[in-house]
């Protein structure tokens, strides 16, 4: 069969899939074999795949990939997350534009509407996930939601809160004007915003509401929530204000008398040094108003409009609100000044809305409860972070960790498991019935039970996840547990350290009695090659479907990963693609080549042991050494730029062209066999980074073995390498670019021959590779010499002089322009070292192997220009 002229991705990459889906080779059961699993860090059920589901899942695939090669049972275990808030405001829009508001439907009305639509759209994106070609366990697919799975998650509220880790309170929350419910801290970015600091004026009065005859001033961002306020607050010992202690203002436009309090939480250099206090909606304020006993008032309704007890602006949006006080303010005598000011504001991470800080009843997790083992785990590296770094950050956390809040003002979830008599008592349980059981016990025999509405947030049930993917809790110490559990590597993003990581690593001690998993990999951000985030509002963030289709998906992996240092944002740039498509055109054609030496090999063995074979045997080991390192230390990256150099330099640049044969010439039996062999050896270590071509290439090599697979094959172990055969390879190179530089030079074309003489201390380098040297530069001879062969161009390769005599008359002149600019060049080079040498303070604190090799240096360009000086002479 003729092999196309390049790699057609969209025809291997569909048939492979398949080919792999059919056999089963990623399906996991336990065996006696060592368990390497790694369970996906489930994406929402509204998610499509986008550039850092790119990054995320091929590295995941990468690493499951090579240890199924390395023998492991691998098990990567796909599914989603439900996506509390993301997935309702999908629903609600999707209702909205049939005409139907939630409000008009009854909660099971709107999960039914939920549910069809997580059925049509939930599962795009593991759809996608094979494009990329992610080798998943499909039959162990899980959703946070599953009977299953949501029962455990009952089941967990039900213990933590009869562990007394659980409670319900009032406190001072995030609030997410837009999607109705709260957030928890982790939920909501810090965005540095452009405001406006506007500066009011409150009348000052004396207990019976008489005026002082003066005015204090506060500034305020925020002057739409003066109407909320309970009390001017000011530092006890500014001198300004010791003579208002104990007396009022009015809070302007409505006319209510709060206190003028003291306390030495206010700045005194910030503003007026007077601070407004409004405890409903303001976090610190509501410290504030707890320690003075301050009332508090909350002016806006939950959708951050103002209520009824603002007394004016009633329903007016909270923004719209502060447009239309200013003129009131101004109007009334209240505004001073207006200022520029910026300063960070919260931002919800679902909704993009201004979070609003809400006093509100929630359902909360204790969590310096739970927190220690899994602080301590972190801490002395049971549980191992790459990179290194992302480990104080998560010490720093867990150290000074916060409550959790956990309900979440939704229907579309996990109801919590909460019921309330209509006296107030609360029963935690898993059912109406044993609900009514429990108040029963107290005493209430006809209790009217009522469901807790809200649902849980979504997290909440995401930490079990590297258990209950196994049903760990629903079907404790079963044989996949067992097998499967701890898991191994964890690859995810650094902004869910806290969201996520944390709290699985909580939850696995906490039901497991064990960490969930062994190490963590956290991936960079991907950035456009702006350094911008990648992003739908920037227009900057490409269509990944779109890109496989255009480039391949292996060419996209390669693309991704060859810009991708261990734990740092990565600028991605389109011509990353291009690079992964060149590189599979350059393997494809390397296959060709050595297909159309299959009609050509010779039957007499010929010799074995040819140099061009037992150097590229000796660096491929010496690179599968360099990948076991690499691989251990995450550097995915790296690995792959190594694999790129070994395949495109050594092996199609060098090897095939040392070890081709001469026009209609055959082919050593040993070396084509010994070729082949590398060949499928690179596209093992290949396979994990772009799995298409390389199971295409694997197939049409020809030595395997009927129905078999390179997605299975069996990696070898490294082995030992020989330096010295290294070393002559990196010699032969330089020599053969030297010559061929030469050649070029003097204009000299491929098909005449040359007479090659070298001038050498070492004869010893040019064992074995002699035959090679002179056909790579069409040179008929090759003589060791000890003077200058006259009538010869001449050039310096190393510590070597040679000498190259052809038919063609030499340029004398251009030949000793060459020879002075390299002699200027080095002499300019010898004096720069020789300063670096000359420097005491350099030559005592630099490294000793650093000062050896500026010694080295200084001695190689010391040889260099005697040789070429000489040259000169000659």
């Amino acid at each position: 069969m003729e092999l196309t002229k390049n790699f057609e991705h969209q025809t291997a990459e569909s048939k492979w899939y398949e080919f792999w889906l059919e056999k089963g080779y990623f399906n996991s059961t336990p065996d006696e074999r060592p368990a390497y699993t790694v369970v996906i860090p489930p994406p929402n059920v509204t998610g499509v795949l986008h550039m850092g589901h790119c990054l995320n899942n091929t590295i995941q695939d990468i690493l499951v990939r090579r240890a199924r090669m390395q023998g492991k049972n691998a098990c990567w275990v796909p599914g989603t997350d439900h996506a509390s808030i993301a997935t309702e405001a999908k629903v609600v829009q999707m209702l909205r534009e049939k005409g139907i508001q939630k409000a008009s439907l009854s909660r099971d009305e709107f999960l039914k509407y939920a549910w069809e639509w997580k059925e049509k759209y939930g599962g795009i994106i593991l759809q996608q996930l094979r494009k990329l070609g992610c080798s998943l366990d499909w039959n162990r697919t899980s959703f946070t939601m599953d009977p299953d799975y949501y029962e455990s998650v009952i089941n967990v509220f039900i213990d933590l809160y009869n562990k007394g880790y659980i409670y319900r309170g009032k406190r001072m929350i995030n609030w997410d004007v837009r999607a109705k419910t709260a957030l928890s801290d982790e939920e909501v970015i810090r965005k540095e915003t452009n405001q406006k600091l506007y500066h009011l004026q409150y009348e000052l009065v004396n207990a019976q509401g008489e005026s002082l005859g003066k005015k204090i001033t506060i500034a305020t961002v925020r002057p739409e929530t003066i109407m909320g306020d309970t009390a001017i607050c000011v530092h006890p010992k500014d001198e300004r204000y010791l003579d208002l202690h104990g007396a009022f203002a009015k809070v302007p436009l409505i006319g209510r008398k709060i206190p003028i309090i003291t306390d030495d939480y206010v700045t005194m250099d910030f503003g007026t040094g007077a601070l407004k206090v409004t405890p409903a909606h303001d976090a610190n304020d509501y410290q504030l108003g707890l320690k003075h006993q301050l009332e508090v008032i909350d002016i806006l309704n939950d959708d951050g409009t103002l209520n009824a007890d603002a007394q004016i602006l009633i329903g007016e949006d909270r923004f719209e609100a502060r447009k239309k006080i200013i003129p009131l303010l101004e109007t009334a005598g209240n505004l001073v000044k207006i200022e520029d000011y910026t300063s960070e504001v919260g931002y919800s991470e679902r909704t993009d809305v201004v979070v609003e800080p809400r006093l509100s009843l929630q359902w909360w997790v204790d969590m310096k409860k739970i927190s220690g083992p899994a602080l301590e785990a972190v801490v002395s590296d049971d549980i191992k972070f790459y990179p290194v770094k992302f480990k104080n950050l998560y010490r720093h956390w867990m150290e000074n960790i916060k409550d959790w809040c956990i309900s979440r003002q939704l229907w579309w979830g996990h109801r919590i498991p909460a019921w309330y008599d209509q006296h107030g008592n609360v029963y935690v349980a898993a059912s109406l019935e044993e609900a009514k059981k429990q108040a029963s016990s107290k005493g209430i025999v006809e209790a009217v039970l009522s469901q807790d509405e809200d649902c849980l947030d979504t997290w909440f049930s995401s930490w079990l996840w590297p258990f209950e993917v196994f049903k760990g809790l629903k079907n404790p110490g079963n044989a996949d547990l067992q097998y499967y559990y701890p898991t191994n590597t964890l690859v995810t993003a650094p902004e869910i350290i806290f969201f996520w990581v944390a709290r699985m690593i909580m939850a696995g001690y906490e039901y497991q009695g064990k960490k969930p998993f062994n190490e963590v990999y956290f991936t960079g951000i991907v950035r456009d090659k702006l350094g911008r985030k990648m992003s739908k509002s920037l227009g900057n963030s490409p269509d990944l479907l779109k890109l496989i289709d255009d480039y391949g998906a292996d060419a996209c992996r390669f693309g991704i990963m060859i810009s991708s240092p261990a734990g740092n944002d990565l600028l991605w740039d389109e011509s990353s693609n291009e690079q992964g498509r060149n590189f599979s055109n350059k393997i494809w054609n390397a296959l060709k080549l050595v297909k159309m030496w299959e009609s050509r090999v010779s039957e007499t063995e010929g010799d074995a042991s040819t140099f061009a074979t037992e150097w590229f045997e000796n660096r491929l080991e010496q690179v599968k050494l360099q990948l076991e390192e690499q691989y251990t230390e995450f550097k995915l990256s790296e690995a792959l730029k190594t694999l790129y150099s070994l395949i495109w330099d050594d092996f199609c640049s060098w090897y095939l062209e040392w070890v081709k044969p001469g026009f209609e010439q055959p082919i050593s039996a040993t070396v084509y066999k010994k070729t082949v062999g590398y060949f499928e050896e690179l596209l093992l270590l290949l396979h994990p980074f772009m799995p298409f071509i390389t199971e295409e290439i694997y197939q049409q090599l020809g030595s395997r073995k009927e129905g078999d697979a390179l997605t299975i094959k069996q990696m070898t172990a490294p082995k030992s390498f020989n330096a010295g055969i290294l070393t002559q390879g990196e010699l032969l190179k330089s020599y053969i670019s030297g010559i061929r530089d030469i050649r070029n030079k003097q204009q000299l074309k491929p098909k005449e021959t040359i007479e090659l003489s070298v001038e050498t201390a070492q004869t010893a380098n040019f064992e074995g590779i002699n035959g090679v040297l002179c056909k790579q530069v069409n040179a008929t001879k090759l003589d060791f010499v000890n003077t200058a062969v006259s009538g010869s161009f001449t050039t310096v390769i190393g510590k070597d002089t040679f000498y190259i005599v052809s038919e063609k008359p030499i340029d004398t002149a251009n030949q000793k322009e060459e020879l002075l600019k390299e002699l200027e060049y080095l002499k300019g080079f010898l004096a720069s070292v020789e300063k670096k040498l000359s420097n005491e303070r350099f030559v005592q604190n630099a490294k000793p192997e650093v000062v050896e090799l500026e010694r080295r240096k200084k001695e190689d360009a010391e040889t260099k220009i005697k040789v070429i000086e000489a040259s000169l002479g000659n």
